[in-house]
């Protein structure tokens, strides 16, 4: 098992990319606190964990709180002893994301209070636990888009999803000499209910679609298996990359004929 004995707290954990690794990291041996603002979501996948014979407990949190980000790492150490893997997944991308004219100010705000303050947060109060568990990985979620740019706009997560690929670059040559890796895992499109909302037309899917070579959207579990990867020993020497997974968009991000 790829990680067995660690312990993993997963943020955003109660739907899709969350959803998909705290059953992934549970199957490969690691102890999983699934955390989401919605709390029955994070019990479900929790449950659905301990059904398929995992261990894993639930914790309710905002990771825009700093209260409750210190809470759910509290709540890690004391429910299994340690912190190993830090999977700062939770994030937003609201429907009235815009253009800099046409995004509200609040909606600027909010996004950035959970997509990049929530990473900021997660790792404050994560990076400790790490230390007293002799080391660990870090995972922050950031998105193909903060590498290109979105051809739907959508300002505010764009911004915040490159703040992430800063603020883990930073924290990886800080930290890198006490045993703690910290890498950016960009996605590319997915079919998951956060993106779907946001490309609520099939004129705006077919605008995204057009970019990617692969010519479908990802799914959650590609995400789950990118992040498994990173969350194992066998990245060991991976510390402060871009993990990109985007079936080519990077690669070839070109304009419809």
């Amino acid at each position: 098992m790829r990680l067995r004995d660690k312990v993993a707290l997963i943020t955003g954990g109660g739907s899709g990319i969350g959803r998909e690794s705290a059953l992934l990291f549970a199957s490969e041996g690691a102890a999983v606190v699934v955390v989401d603002i919605d709390g029955a979501a994070a019990a479900r996948v929790a449950g659905e964990v301990r059904d398929a014979g995992g261990r894993a407990t639930d914790f309710a949190a905002d990771v825009a709180s700093a209260t409750a980000c210190e809470g759910m790492v509290r709540h890690a150490e004391e429910s299994f002893g340690a912190l190993h893997i830090l999977f700062n997944n939770a994030g937003i991308m609201l429907s009235a994301d815009d253009d800099a004219v046409n995004t509200d100010e609040a909606i600027w705000d909010k996004t950035m209070a959970v997509n990049l303050k929530g990473v900021f947060l997660g790792c404050k109060y994560g990076i400790p636990a790490l230390r007293r568990a002799g080391g660990g990985s870090i995972i922050n979620t950031a998105s193909f888009v903060a590498l290109l740019g979105a051809a739907t706009p959508q300002l505010a997560y764009t911004a915040s999803k490159g703040g992430v690929l800063a603020l883990t670059r930073e924290l990886a040559i800080v930290h890198a000499r006490e045993k703690i890796r910290v890498n950016a895992l960009c996605p590319g499109p997915l079919r998951t209910e956060l993106l779907m909302k946001f490309l609520d037309t099939e004129a705006k899917r077919q605008r995204r679609l057009v970019h990617i070579p692969m010519g479908r959207f990802g799914e959650a579990k590609e995400m789950a298996q990118a992040a498994l990867y990173l969350a194992s020993d066998e990245s060991s020497f991976v510390t402060g990359a871009e993990f990109v997974v985007d079936g080519g968009i990077t690669a070839a991000y070109v304009t419809p004929e």
